[in-house]
């Protein structure tokens, strides 16, 4: 995910308690208690990256409005000395009993040749005890030398999952993948999703396009790695885009920017009618929670 973005949320939030039709106060601690998690309108499954710092009881209230049941908290190196770990315990505390799942987020593409630093990471946020998923976000596709030299950055890359995925004992391991990985081959002639699938627990493919189904689609771009999963034996998510790209016809096809909440419910809809039939998916990621609630 490139240019991490820093907006700010905010939202409002009233409970009424409504009997034999007429509005009565309701008591201070139901008015501070969260929502049920929707299982309906969660569809097949759905997760948000979390860049930001917004209220942990308006990112909970937001998630469980919109069935979002995975929600990866972006923390950084040195998570048990800095302001990051205050409020990630706030938000698990808010989170405990409602079906929200916490997924520590991390990623650089340094990392690609620097595992010990990624291991480091895990270590940290591991240790704190907040976690038990970890999401990775690398793009070893965003380093000066991947145009030239791909194949030696594949075999790193690898090399950087397989010891986080080692090293993290019990903890769930996720990462996203670009659409196209399916199109490169490891040293051994592995398609690269393939070889990602083999180490990890779960993958988010990068899937940002507005168009459903067809070529180019988000549907089309990630049945090659959803077919991937199922021959792995392992979950798939794809994913949408938000955020603001630009103006440009390119930039405009990839993100739900300007089309409105609801464009976007519509369309993760039947993303979940179209893609269901493959064992391996597991639902939609967000990218990302500022970005949706601005739409």
């Amino acid at each position: 995910m490139t240019g991490r973005p820093t907006r700010a949320l905010a939202v409002a939030a009233v409970v009424l308690t409504v009997t034999a039709g007429l509005a009565t106060p309701t008591p201070a601690s139901a008015q501070n208690a969260l929502p049920r998690f929707d299982r309906q309108a969660a569809g097949d499954g759905r997760a948000t990256w979390v860049w930001t710092r917004p209220a942990p009881r308006v990112l909970l209230r937001f998630a469980m409005r919109h069935g979002v049941r995975d929600l990866f908290l972006h923390v950084g190196p040195g998570f048990d000395t800095t302001p990051d770990r205050r409020w990630v315990r706030k938000v698990a505390r808010l989170a405990d009993g409602t079906g929200v799942r916490l997924h520590a987020l991390g990623g650089d593409p340094g990392w690609t040749t620097d595992t010990a630093a990624a291991v480091a990471w895990q270590r940290d946020v591991l240790a704190s005890g907040l976690f038990r998923r970890i999401h990775v976000d690398i793009e070893p596709w965003a380093l000066p030398a991947w145009d030239t030299d791909s194949a030696r950055l594949v075999t790193a890359y690898l090399r950087t999952l397989t010891a986080l995925a080692d090293a993290g004992g019990a903890a769930r391991l996720e990462a996203d993948l670009p659409f196209w990985f399916h199109q490169l081959r490891t040293r051994d002639g592995v398609p690269v999703d393939r070889a990602v699938l083999r180490v990890v627990d779960a993958v988010t493919v990068m899937t940002y396009r507005t168009k459903v189904t067809g070529p180019d689609s988000i549907v089309g771009l990630g049945r090659p790695t959803l077919r991937s999963g199922v021959a792995a034996g392992k979950p798939v998510r794809l994913a949408v885009e938000t955020r603001y790209l630009g103006d440009d016809p390119v930039a405009q096809k990839q993100t739900f920017h300007g089309l409105g909440r609801a464009a976007l419910s519509r369309a993760l809809r039947r993303v979940d009618r179209r893609a269901r039939n493959l064992d391996s998916y597991a639902g939609i990621s967000v990218h990302d929670v500022a970005g949706w609630r601005a739409l």
